[in-house]
């Protein structure tokens, strides 16, 4: 089932999500618009623009304070805005391309990959607290529940580098040869594997987050840019520019078939899966005749 969400006047590469699963919102980093803009998912409609955005990436919804964390490319900054009037609480500059942000629910700090290479700290207030020196600009990383570790994409260096968040330390690096380009990643803490979408070529890598090593590989849509795992499912929903998302079922940890493949947009491969409505969203850029808009579809 697929619905819609018009995004009306907003121009250029949409990048990602975050949610508000309380309010019923869904934020959308708007990078190529300079905005970010906020979806009435119940009602399937955008109810506010936060405008005048330095090229957004990374979103971070923080429902305990109520702030909407958004990372930066062009001024490499952290925005912090009110959840509630979203007016600019805090910037905190971290000296260049801010991206990916996710939140560290043991140490009780949002985490941002950014600039030629590091993980930055920051409080609920946005003040930057530490940081992880990498080797090179990390793309999506993901972050342990039961243990204390992140797994980081670091594609200009063909690897992905494991740091101890216990410690603020890199643990390990883990080399990335069979395909290249890894941008997007989930986990699948379970069967302790990693889901890493390549571009050059095309496929899905699994590795063991045990041994570190590929333990598998299956054929993806082109130019993805976000994939996600739907542990109650067992399914993979790879969103890419090809023009598709490609559904993969988990037959086992190291064993992958293509189940279905959902006709998108071309250029539409960033999107967010919410596990808690069992929605996938897509966001399609204005091409053309091709409106800007987000794709909704019921997970079953």
């Amino acid at each position: 089932m697929r619905n819609r969400v018009a995004l009306p006047n907003v121009e250029g590469r949409i990048d990602h999500f975050s949610v508000d699963l309380h309010g019923n919102r869904l934020f959308m980093a708007a990078l190529g618009n300079r905005s970010i803009e906020v979806l009435d998912i119940a009602k399937r409609k955008r109810i506010h623009t936060i405008g005048d955005v330095a090229e957004p990436q990374g979103l971070y919804f923080d429902p305990t304070s109520n702030h909407l964390f958004a990372a930066t490319r062009q001024d490499g900054a952290v925005n912090v805005f009110d959840g509630g009037n979203y007016q600019l609480l805090q910037t905190t500059n971290l000296g260049g391309n801010a991206d990916n942000i996710r939140y560290d629910a043991r140490g009780r700090r949002v985490v941002v990959g950014f600039g030629s290479g590091a993980l930055a700290f920051l409080d609920s207030s946005g003040k930057k607290t530490g940081e992880v020196p990498l080797d090179a600009h990390p793309e999506s990383f993901q972050l342990e529940k039961a243990g204390t570790r992140a797994f980081v994409n670091v594609p200009d260096r063909k690897e992905i580098e494991v740091v101890d968040l216990a410690k603020d330390a890199v643990l390990a690096k883990w080399p990335v040869t069979s395909a290249l380009k890894n941008y997007p990643m989930a986990l699948d803490e379970a069967h302790h594997r990693l889901l890493i979408g390549c571009r050059e070529p095309a496929r899905m890598l699994v590795f063991d987050t045990e041994t570190g090593k590929q333990t598998t590989s299956i054929d993806i849509v082109a130019d993805t840019d976000d994939l996600f795992f739907d542990a109650r499912r067992g399914r993979v929903y790879v969103i890419g520019g090809g023009g598709s998302v490609d559904v993969l079922e988990q037959k086992n940890a190291d064993h992958y078939t293509s189940v279905q493949h959902i006709q998108t947009a071309p250029g539409a491969r960033t999107g967010y899966f919410s596990a808690d409505w069992s929605k996938l969203f897509v966001a399609v850029p204005h091409r053309g005749e091709q409106a800007a808009e987000v794709l909704v579809f019921e997970a079953r």
